[in-house]
């Protein structure tokens, strides 16, 4: 795992040695143990190293092949990399190292841009062919490692994190008004863009060419629904977890000390389970817990760890929220708003104590349908059904409305229940899980806000991926959404800066591209049963772990949000959202941010998630926006 950056010369001249030393030098806890930069006419690459594999000087990079032509800055791991490295050496090839890093150049010059099917793994590089003068630069197929890009006229730079193309100079800092809407309302800036007009995301499962003619991006993946597989249920459940299992083998492959997150869940308690049957010292397992009981699952980890004999260690968190935010949601360039991002740093600060590695149950809800809001979907679907569409268009938004003038939760939710339900199924279900109400939006936003919005819902980018969905049934089509949308833009975004704020390697099974593409062709009924989530994941467990932690209700890696902005974090957001200019009084009408804020610390209603979503924003915002001391960017 390491961060990557650099730039090219084509439309002008972006810097030197130094420039290059600068960009790396801000990501340095991405590879704080050794960093090199390439600099040529043409372009400059810059790397930093957390080693993983191969730890001699001969995995340093940027790394060049054997006869000199290509030159690679990249991040992440490839699993199968051994067996392409046999395969290559039996062809004559011959390897200067041990790296993965080496076979991805020697599978580049043999077979091109076609090497990319072969990658089973996480990764972002770039790759500069000094023969033809084209830099390729790619990303993994479901957005675990990240890749942002500069481009202007006279400018192209790309980076793993956005701080970096800020150390150059003149990088505009224009903000999408876009992408504050769409922040809101999903608590991340979804892909391709981000929060700045200039600054892109490369998507999961594109590569991109850059020379002289300017840009060109290409998809060479993506998942299918369409192809349903017909053998039986116990078949199908053997197939999942014997191929879960040599997933998780092949992410303990490892030349530094190795152990896994463990909350308690379905997800990560399978994969330390895995874990423990295949290695033969102890696992080395993390977990967060609350004084909050209904957000602490320390005691299911804790059973998980006993039954396996795992060398468990806990972290609980206390009053140290406040002195900690800061410099926790510093590590993210973009308003970036899921609360788990804390207990995701805290965990991933417990690991990096213990291990340089982690293995996680990532990707579980997603491929298999592990979420509530696929419960309430699928009730809301029921309900659709047994009601004419001329009754849900006609009589349920003037009921929504009634409902509207009321701030208590019951009403709340009975609103947001006829909303959904007077609309088409793929708009329902964005309406059901959007972080701000269209109502609340309106409110909020300035008339000039609401001006330079006209036309634009953040809704379109969900409806746009449902609507290329392939799958056969609404479940298929909301799950290819989520693993399109949520699963890159939010889960995959927070680990990604968490884990690399503490130099930790997280590696997530669950979301092999075989066991996505396995999942894929799971019927719906198999995933989601009677109301049962994750019910084929749960069998295929079944030998592995008890029925208490199989069946016991989801709690997620969630806090205790609406009690931190009564209590621990009362002072500190106040300052940020009330005693600063400019941030959110830029979008937003700020009587109406104190109606919320008055309303929420009298207990009248909750107004958790969008307070935190406007914390965030003014936490980004002084930090990556304001020149002089609250200005300046996390290092």
């Amino acid at each position: 795992m390491c961060g990557i950056a650099g730039f090219t010369h084509f439309s002008g001249n972006m810097g030197n040695l130094d420039t290059l030393k600068r960009m790396g030098e801000s990501i340095i806890h991405r590879g704080p143990d050794a960093g090199k930069e390439y600099l040529d006419e043409h372009v400059g690459l810059a790397h930093r190293r957390l080693a993983i594999i191969d730890l001699s000087e001969l995995g340093v990079q940027p790394m060049t092949s054997v006869d000199g032509r290509y030159i690679i800055a990249f991040n992440g791991e490839i699993y199968n990399f051994q067996q392409h490295r046999q395969i290559l050496v039996d062809e004559g090839y011959v390897f200067r190292s041990h790296s993965d890093t080496e076979v991805i150049l020697a599978l580049y010059a043999r077979d091109g841009i076609k090497m990319l099917d072969k990658l089973n793994g996480m990764f972002a590089f770039a790759l500069w062919d000094t023969q033809n003068k084209k830099l390729l630069i790619a990303r993994d197929r479901l957005g675990k490692k990240p890749l942002y890009y500069l481009h202007t006229d006279k400018q192209f730079a790309f980076a793993s994190e956005i701080k970096a193309i800020l150390t150059l100079p003149n990088v505009p800092k224009d903000i999408r008004i876009d992408a504050v809407h769409d922040f809101f309302a999903y608590q991340y800036v979804p892909d391709p863009k981000t929060i700045f007009t200039n600054i892109h995301k490369l998507p999961p499962a594109h590569y991109m060419w850059v020379s002289a003619d300017g840009i060109e991006i290409q998809q060479y993946w993506d998942v299918s629904f369409k192809n349903t597989s017909l053998e039986n249920e116990a078949t199908l459940t053997t197939q999942l977890l014997d191929l879960a299992t040599q997933r998780t083998k092949d992410r303990m492959v490892s030349d530094v000390p190795l152990g896994a997150f463990l909350s308690g869940g379905i997800d990560s308690s399978g994969v330390v389970a895995m874990m423990a049957l295949n290695s033969k010292t102890p696992v080395k397992t993390c977990s967060i817990g609350f004084d909050d009981k209904k957000f602490n699952e320390t005691e299911f980890a804790r059973e998980v760890a006993e039954k396996y004999h795992t060398e468990h260690h806990e972290f609980m968190v206390h009053q140290n929220v406040a002195e900690n935010l800061e410099h926790i949601v510093s590590y993210f360039d973009e308003p970036f708003a899921d609360p788990s991002l804390v207990p995701t740093f805290f965990v991933s600060e417990l690991a990096r104590a213990q291990v340089t590695v982690a293995i996680a149950g990532d990707g579980g809800d997603e491929v298999f349908a592990g979420y509530e809001k696929y419960t309430t979907d699928d009730i809301e679907n029921k309900l659709r059904q047994k009601f004419p569409k001329l009754i849900r268009k006609s009589v349920f938004p003037p009921l929504a409305n009634l409902f509207a003038k009321s701030e208590m939760t019951v009403f709340r939710k009975a609103k947001s229940l006829l909303n959904s339900l007077s609309l088409e199924p793929a708009m329902g279900f964005y309406i059901t899980n959007a972080q701000i109400e269209d109502r609340l939006w309106q409110r909020l936003a300035t008339s000039d806000t609401l001006q330079k919005l006209a036309g634009y819902h953040p809704a379109q980018l969900t409806l746009d991926a449902y609507n290329k969905a392939d799958g056969p049934d609404h479940l298929a089509k909301i799950l290819y959404t989520d693993l399109k949308t949520y699963l890159p833009g939010g889960i995959l975004v927070k680990v990604d800066r968490m884990s690399m704020a503490n130099s930790l390697e997280v590696r997530a099974p669950l979301l092999d591209k075989d066991i996505v593409e396995f999942a894929a062709t799971l019927p719906s009924n198999m995933k989601f049963k009677n109301g049962e989530k994750k019910h084929i994941l749960k069998e295929a467990f079944k030998p592995l772990l008890p029925d208490g932690i199989l069946y016991r209700k989801k709690m997620g890696f969630s806090v205790p949000l609406a009690s931190w902005f009564r209590h621990e974090i009362k002072d500190l957001a106040h300052d940020y959202l009330f005693t600063k200019s400019q941030g959110i009084q830029q979008f937003f009408d700020m009587q109406v941010v104190q109606d919320l804020w008055q309303q929420h610390q009298s207990q009248k209603a909750d107004h958790a998630t969008v307070l935190w979503s406007m914390l965030m924003f003014q936490m980004w915002w002084f930090r990556y926006m304001q020149t002089g001391s609250e200005g300046e960017q996390a290092q």
